[in-house]
Parts: structure tokens; sequence; C-alpha cells
């Protein structure tokens, strides 16, 4: 019971990484995303990658898998410019497809839908399984903590405020002198390389990647997250995360005490469960559980400070 605690805690921090990544895009910049599955991929694709057909140190691993996604979202944003709202959330779904298919099909590279397997994990030959679960988990737990360290500095610096301007009204931000294309690519290249490195994260962590792990109900449960933590909030991104995590498995449990239900049915009550907590959530806590500070100016001196409801 210890060991699959410990797991799931470590698939709770991927989660939380994953979440702190669609923050910068969505909840600080306004960019909906609806292709996070297939920036995961990349990154745990490209550290897979590296490790076991170059022999590459798994540190070298986790870098290739951030600066491959970074470039993906790079490049994504630079061509999708002129889109918006419901194109570019329509384009960013097609790139996770995409990804997807050159997966299964391209099997010179990803060796097809028999998956990658023999991912290195560090020290995972000199520990027992247990010790690796524990090491991991630490692992993970200063990812999420550094990522989200990295995030909250940028979100409070005048990076951050230009990328708030922007999600509020970029032709204002536009008129104010901000190059806002500039903005949004850096803003969607740096998002994307939290996301690949959770990709990177979760592959040394099962050993084994196929293309039907990145599904596109990761990204749904990633928006589920952030929406019930508060968007534009880096602490609300992780609680939302954890507590997504916490009803996905505690809901096995649940489903395991009413007889008669089948596995079909068992899946279909998880996926309620997580609905019906999220609009409790939305109904009593409209901006999250964490929602973000809003900026408001003193009463004298015109000066920023920050109000928290």
């Amino acid at each position: 019971m210890a060991s699959y605690l410990v797991s799931i805690a470590t698939f709770a921090g991927i989660y939380a990484i994953l979440t702190l990544g669609l923050n910068v895009m969505w909840g600080l910049t306004g960019m909906i995303n609806l292709g996070l599955a297939g920036f995961f991929a990349v990154g745990a694709y490209a550290s897979a990658l590296v490790t076991t057909a170059l022999g590459a140190p798994i540190w070298l691993g986790f870098a290739t898998s951030a600066v491959a996604a970074a470039l993906a979202g790079a490049v994504l944003t630079a061509s999708t410019l002129r889109l918006r709202g419901d194109y570019l959330a329509i384009v960013t779904l097609g790139f996770a497809e995409l990804v997807r298919l050159i997966a299964s099909n391209e099997i010179w590279l990803t060796r097809g839908t028999d998956g990658i397997s023999g991912i290195p994990g560090p020290l995972r030959g000199a520990l027992s399984p247990a010790d690796f679960n524990l090491l991991y988990f630490g692992l993970v737990v200063l990812g999420a903590g550094a990522v989200l360290v990295l995030t909250q500095r940028i979100a409070f610096s005048p990076f951050g405020r230009v990328l708030r301007s922007i999600r509020d009204d970029d032709g204002v931000a536009a008129v104010a002198g901000k190059h806002v294309a500039r903005f949004k690519i850096a803003a969607f290249a740096l998002g994307s390389a939290i996301l690949g490195l959770a990709g990177a994260f979760y592959a040394h962590y099962t050993s084994y990647i196929a293309p039907d792990i990145f599904r596109p109900l990761i990204t749904i449960y990633i928006f589920l997250a952030l929406t019930a933590g508060g968007t534009g909030n880096g602490v609300g991104a992780l609680v939302g995360a954890l507590i997504v995590m916490a009803i996905l498995e505690g809901t096995r449990f649940l489903a395991a005490e009413i007889p008669g239900l089948s596995g079909v049915q068992t899946a279909a009550l998880r996926e309620f469960t997580i609905g019906a907590a999220l609009i409790v959530i939305m109904r009593v806590r409209p901006r999250g559980l964490i929602p973000e500070p809003v900026p408001m100016l003193g009463p004298a001196t015109g000066g920023g400070r920050e109000a928290r409801p």
C-alpha cells in the first residue's frame, strides 16, 4: 500500500508540472492549448530516444525534452500568430493528434505501437523498487517546486505583467508599445518546455512509453486541475492537480464498494465524479480554490498593491 501511495503521489507531481505549464500559456497569457498531450509526448519521446538510442545521461535527456518541446511550441505559435481563441485551440488539438500519429507509424524512430521500453531511471538498478519510488518521488517534488518558483517569479515580474495585459486585451498591450507576438511566442515556448519536462519525468519513471499513453483525456484532466485550483495562480495549479489525482484514484476505491458495476460503469462513475466535483467547486468558488490576486490601485498614491479575495 505504501508503494502504491508513493506512486500515486509521484504521478500527482507530474500532473502538477503539467498544470503549471498550462498556467503559463492559458492562465497568464490567455492562449488556449488543447494539445497538452502532444507536448507531453514530445518531451517523453525526446528524452527516451536520447537516453536509449544514443546512450546519453539522464540529465541530458531531461534537457533535450524541454528544448524539443519549447521548439515545437515556438514553431507552432509563430505559424499561427493570426489565430486566436477557438482557432488556436483547434490547431493545438491537431498538433497533438499529429504527434500521436507520428509516434504510432514511424516505427524506425519510435517503435510504433510497441513503444519504447527500458528507459533508464536514476539509480534504478542499484535500488530496490520501493527505494527507487521514494527517490523518484523526491525528484518529482523538487522538479515541481523548482517550476513553481520559476513560474511565480515570472508571474510577478515585468514580463509576467505584460503577459497578463496581453491576456486581458492584446490590443491595449500593443498600443502600449509591447511586441505582442514575441511575448506570445516566448510564453508558449516556456509553457511547452515545462510540459516536455513533465513528459521526461513520466518516461524515466515508468520506463516505458507508447502512443496510447498520451491520449487527449490528459489534456482534459489538466484543464480541470487548473480551473479548479485557480487560473493564473501557480499555487492554485498545484492544488488543483492534487485534487484531480485524488479524485481519480479515490473513485477506484469508491467504485469497488458499489456492487454490480462493470468496468465500463466504473470508468464512467470516475469521470462523472470529476465533473460533478468541478461543478461544485465552480459554484462555490467561481475563480477557483486559490484565485489569482487582483491588482488594485492605492487610495492615495496610485501605487499598485495586490488585493486577495
